[in-house]
């Protein structure tokens, strides 16, 4: 069946949120006077990754800087030193600037966004506040994150929801809007769902457009941000989503095991909860009853890696003193030039699509082995990454390819290593897979 209800009912005034504060970054230290044009030599000389390895795996986990080392270093020392009930204490507004910071970063209230392990913790919290019956729809595309997709087969399977893909447009600019709103119209998703730079490819989805039809048809738009929080600049007003989650690990280069959701305030008064909520999300107002909290935390629990949370904020103070414009311009015009290096040697095919691509480059290599080719550039100290058919089933499948390589650069690399990289995969291009085995260079990783 259809489900043909808006997912917004009538609901009290919305809550008062007010500008997000400004401010240092707390335990992180003093900040680095990072006005445009950027001083690169202060920013890899707060990069301690830069002296020993190319990183051009910032898509997998930004190389983080020292004031985001610093504030997890230092709140570790405390709770070994006062406790950790204590200790998160005497850290309470500097906890507190996570959600203020990232509320900054991307023009929200510091009262929509919730701390989440990772973004894919974020987004299965989103998930399970939708109360799916059989016959809902969920309106995706077909370039999406691989668990996004697994997790809606998941829905599919226990609740018998209907999973729709809108179809590509024929220039490989991304999904078909028009196509994608017409869906929208005839079949009244019960969530509609896009992923803004998918994974495995450079592909820049064009999420605001999409955002503008579930907005006039009044639908629950969830976003998928993981790969252009701290790339781009991202304005969730703009974007015209209900829910949006990111990762801090990343291009924000924050932590590992640590990410948020936005939850709009639309989504807070209509009354949106997660399936399982606990005691820093609801009170227990009764023995039969709870409510929950008016804010994003209803989406948190109680228990948090305060360490992380901290480095995720530094790591997000960092990327607003460092200036998203600017980094928006630097980190694609990097990935932009590797493009044109790569292009220019025999054996490369590089697989990015749309008119603008973000800092992933994806590239396949015939011949060679995935692991054997990724080793190779590891033992030159360049990191990378690899993605797989079962990645990208819909993309991969369209490409004709099992795997690629990504590099994905970011604003504290230079042109230099851009080159240096390029002729590295040149020189491996050129021994070719048994040169680089028999240099023990090419042995599969796992």
């Amino acid at each position: 069946m259809k489900n043909n209800n808006s997912a917004f009912p009538s609901s009290p005034e919305p809550l008062s949120g007010g500008k997000p504060p400004t401010g240092p970054s707390g335990p992180a230290g003093q900040p680095l006077d990072l006005a445009a044009p950027f001083d690169l030599a202060a920013l890899r000389a707060d990069t301690p990754g830069c002296e020993s390895v190319i990183h051009f795996n910032n898509a997998g986990c930004g190389l983080m800087p020292r004031p985001v080392l610093r504030a997890m270093v230092d709140h570790l020392r405390l709770e070994a030193t006062v406790g950790g009930y204590e200790a998160s204490a005497a850290r309470a507004a500097e906890v507190a600037d996570f959600h203020a910071s990232v509320a900054e970063l991307i023009n929200a209230g510091p009262d929509t966004i919730a701390f989440a392990g990772s973004a894919t913790h974020a987004y299965a919290k989103a998930l399970s506040a939708v109360d799916f019956r059989p016959g809902d729809i969920v309106l995706t595309t077909r370039n999406d994150f691989v668990s996004n997709q697994i997790a809606f087969l998941a829905l599919r399977r226990r609740f018998g929801v209907e999973i729709v893909h809108a179809p590509d447009h024929p220039d490989g600019s991304g999904v078909d809007v028009a196509a994608m709103a017409a869906l929208m119209r005839g079949r009244r998703p019960r969530l509609v769902a896009a992923t803004h730079v998918p994974t495995n490819s450079g592909l820049v989805q064009p999420v605001a457009e999409i955002g503008r039809h579930c907005r006039e048809l009044d639908l629950l738009y969830l976003v998928d941000a993981c790969q252009s929080v701290g790339q781009y600049e991202i304005d969730v007003e703009e974007i015209g989503c209900d829910l949006l989650t990111a990762t801090c690990r990343k291009f924000l280069r924050g932590p590992r095991g640590s990410g948020f959701l936005y939850a709009s305030e639309r989504v807070l008064r209509a009354g949106y909860e997660p399936l399982f909520i606990d005691m820093h999300g609801a009170r227990w107002t009764a023995p039969g009853e709870y409510r929950p909290v008016d804010t994003a935390a209803r989406f948190e629990e109680w228990e948090f890696p305060y360490a992380t949370v901290l480095g995720s904020a530094a790591a997000v103070r960092y990327a607003l003193r460092v200036g998203p414009a600017a980094v928006a311009r630097r980190t694609p015009a990097l990935a932009a030039a590797l493009r044109e290096r790569l292009a220019e040697l025999p054996g490369v095919r590089l697989l990015d699509g749309g008119p603008a691509p973000a800092a992933l480059v994806t590239f396949a290599v015939p011949g060679w082995e995935a692991g054997a080719f990724k080793a190779a550039l590891d033992a030159r100290a360049v990191n990378s990454a690899l993605s797989f058919r079962e990645f990208a089933q819909f993309d991969f499948a369209d490409k004709d390819v099992e795997w690629c390589l990504r590099l994905s650069p970011h604003y504290y690399n230079t042109e230099e290593e851009v080159d240096e990289v390029a002729e590295s995969v040149g020189r491996l291009l050129r021994g070719g897979p048994a040169a680089a085995a028999a240099s023990g260079t090419g042995a599969v990783t796992g």
